[in-house]
């Protein structure tokens, strides 16, 4: 397992589920699961094997050795089973924030997303306000799931933000909605 230089702690856990640093070995998983879900990523076109690995060949790798990674990531395991990924992205060093990101296998998310979508939160929480000591944490989707809010109400993250018909989906606008948590809260 690769290690994050920035990370005092590497593996987090809660129940059964875990998050490590993400493996290399969960790269095509990944990529399919993007490619399933394109519709919600800001990701304009599906991945090829040839850019999965690029990606992993060119960013990934050079971000656990850096001491202020632009993003750090990690593969969601179920007792022991890739069943996700995500991570803080867009870190901002200076300010002490992140965004959060997230995705799972395609055939879970369906009955599932809830209740791992809630996990993963409370692991990302662990590394953000525990490891890294940020300020604060936030979410950002485009207005098409529906299911992604009562988790963040109830984890006690805040709305912060509407962006109205911010981001073309399916040639209409649709608001991208933003919700943060703040260290202490």
């Amino acid at each position: 397992m690769k290690l994050y230089k920035v990370l005092n702690n590497q593996i987090f856990e809660l129940e059964t589920y875990k998050i490590i640093p993400i493996r290399y070995e969960d790269r095509f998983d990944i990529m399919k699961w993007r490619n399933e879900q394109v519709y919600h990523l800001r990701q304009n076109k599906p991945l090829t094997t040839e850019n999965q690995e690029n990606y992993f060949d060119t960013v990934v790798n050079k971000l656990f050795d850096q001491e202020q990674p632009s993003q750090i990531l990690f593969s969601y395991l179920e007792d022991g089973v890739c069943i996700g990924y995500g991570g803080l992205v867009h870190i901002n060093w200076i300010d002490k924030n992140a965004e959060i990101s997230f995705i799972m296998n395609t055939d879970l998310e369906k009955d599932n997303f809830q209740k791992h979508w809630k996990f993963f939160l409370n692991l990302i929480e662990q590394v953000a306000f525990t490891d890294l000591k940020l300020h604060k944490i936030s979410t950002y989707a485009f207005d098409l799931r529906p299911k992604l809010y009562p988790v963040l109400d109830n984890l006690s993250f805040i709305k912060e933000a509407v962006l109205k018909k911010h981001c073309l989906f399916n040639m209409e606008y649709v608001d991208v909605v933003i919700h943060s948590k703040f260290i202490g809260e």
